[in-house]
């Protein structure tokens, strides 16, 4: 299969700014009853979120979250592994973040980081970041074989575009605590990062972990493009009719409330 690139970007539906108070609601309401249907059906998923700086991956993950239950899902936001963490395998922290059955969870970056920063960045040896496609590929198999739902996105912007975002973050009070040193040490350094993310596309876009590269150049359209590629992806196969109440709970309603209770 093809993997995707930065250099062929998916066509992107625009929604205007007047329609997309309306879109945000209707793919918002069809996330809560995803969600309803896997807590009920037991279905646990993985989001993983990757991208450039400032192409809109916190503006999508606060809105696919804004609507779900938070007893249901965690978002691990993935910084520099600690003193522990660096003395195991660099897959070891992220297998204490998946799902339970019933949950999902959103990585805001991701164990891709090794052949993404790790790799521009010299944290891990070419020996280290090249194994580690293989590496990748087989924990998320394992992940999948497993039951698990996994959904990779990749947002990306251009440098201009980006870097306005970065200015209107620097000159806004409450936006400043966005930036940081990396936003600037990254952008010296794009050609290498887009490098480094074409091989990844093609090392580790696989039939059962697909890549989904989303364009963040018009932020709002980006938003409902991901939202409904995610609500798409964890309904499919799922029944998303309610599930049906466990004999016990039967028993114990009739007893609490009689015939008064209509359960169809």
């Amino acid at each position: 299969m093809k993997p995707p690139s930065l250099h062929r970007l998916p066509p992107l539906e625009k929604v205007s700014n007047g329609r997309y108070d309306a879109a945000l609601k209707t793919v918002q309401d069809r996330l809560a009853a995803v969600q309803a249907s896997c807590i009920g059906r037991r279905r646990r998923a993985v989001v993983a979120v990757e991208g450039l700086d400032a192409a809109g991956k916190g503006g999508f993950i606060q809105r696919l979250t804004a609507p779900w239950d938070p007893r249901f899902y965690d978002v691990q936001p993935i910084k520099a592994p600690d003193a522990e963490e660096k003395a195991h395998h660099y897959l070891w922290r992220f297998w204490q973040k998946l799902p339970s059955h019933g949950e999902v969870n959103i990585f805001d970056r991701t164990w891709y980081g090794r052949v993404l920063v790790e790799r521009v960045e010299g944290f891990a040896s070419e020996a280290e970041w090249r194994r580690a496609y293989d590496e990748i590929n087989a924990f998320e198999k394992m992940l999948v074989d497993d039951g698990a739902v996994l959904i990779k996105l990749f947002f990306t912007v251009s440098q201009k575009e980006q870097d306005e975002r970065l200015v209107e973050r620097l000159e806004a009070p409450a936006k400043r605590w966005k930036v940081s040193p990396e936003d600037f040490r990254n952008r010296l350094k794009r050609d290498a990062y887009v490098e480094a993310a074409e091989d990844m596309f093609a090392r580790t876009h696989t039939p059962h972990a697909p890549w989904t590269i989303i364009d963040g150049e018009h932020k709002k359209s980006a938003r409902i493009a991901a939202l409904n590629l995610v609500a798409d992806r964890l309904s499919e196969g799922l029944d998303l009719s309610p599930p049906p109440l466990s004999a016990d709970i039967v028993k114990s309603a009739r007893a609490a409330f009689g015939k008064k209770l209509n359960l169809g």
